[in-house]
């Protein structure tokens, strides 16, 4: 679909990707954009206009539906990190990770789904994580999480089909942003994933695999468990 002129929302819009996704489609010339934020009073970036959206809050995200309802391209950014190890602590954080990674890309997207199908059908985005397909012992609730939101995506893109609108699940490994500040490993800018993401809009394509790490965990799903969870 055409960016260029869209009505564009973002949810965690105020930093790291989410920031990166809402600047990407003002630089490919969306009309307008809509910042999917806790605290409005508290973002002023240029160029954007600011929604309170707590994706956890059902009247939140109603509110957001109705003032936003030129919207044709939804991109469900908001996530959280929050979880337990695997063996010891609270399951508060991974239920906070539920509700937040999955159910609340869920209700935005339920609530969304009329007005993109009423502005022609538009495009709904999931930021996935190559965490939707391997499972992590340091972090399984939020792996968890994504798993869900990766069947949510598709289910949403049987589900939208007849209606016309493009549902894009964007995969990708480490991104440097502040919750990956305490990783040592290879990332991915921000700018990059976003970049991608407006590439496979504009070409209806409904994956994107963002670095080597999503392409090769994307490869190994149709091979034995050795290849996600090598031994040595």
């Amino acid at each position: 679909m055409e960016i260029e002129g869209s009505v564009a929302l973002v949810t965690g819009a105020n930093r790291g990707i989410g920031l990166a996704f809402s600047r990407a489609l003002l630089a490919r010339g969306a009309a307008k954009v809509y910042a999917g934020v806790r605290r409005p009073e508290d973002f002023a970036e240029p160029g954007l206009e600011p929604l309170r959206l707590d994706v956890t809050d059902h009247d939140q995200i109603t509110a957001a539906a109705a003032t936003a309802s030129d919207v044709t391209i939804v991109i469900n950014n908001a996530g959280i990190q929050a979880g337990p190890g695997l063996l010891e602590g609270s399951l508060d954080g991974a239920r906070r990770e539920l509700e937040v990674n999955y159910l609340g890309a869920w209700a935005v997207s339920r609530a969304f789904a009329p007005v993109l199908a009423a502005n022609g059908g538009g495009a709904l985005v999931n930021m996935l994580s190559v965490a939707s397909w391997r499972a992590n012992a340091r972090f399984p609730g939020y792996a968890a999480s994504k798993a869900a939101e990766w069947s949510l995506t598709n289910a949403l893109r049987l589900g939208l089909r007849e209606q016309g609108t493009l549902v894009v699940g964007v995969h990708v490994g480490w991104v440097d942003t502040d919750a990956t500040a305490g990783v040592e490993a290879p990332k991915t800018e921000p700018a990059e994933v976003a970049a991608q993401t407006m590439d496979a809009i504009a070409r209806d394509e409904p994956e994107v695999l963002v670095d080597d790490t999503a392409r090769r965990v994307r490869a190994a799903l149709s091979g034995s468990l050795d290849l996600l969870y090598p031994t040595a």
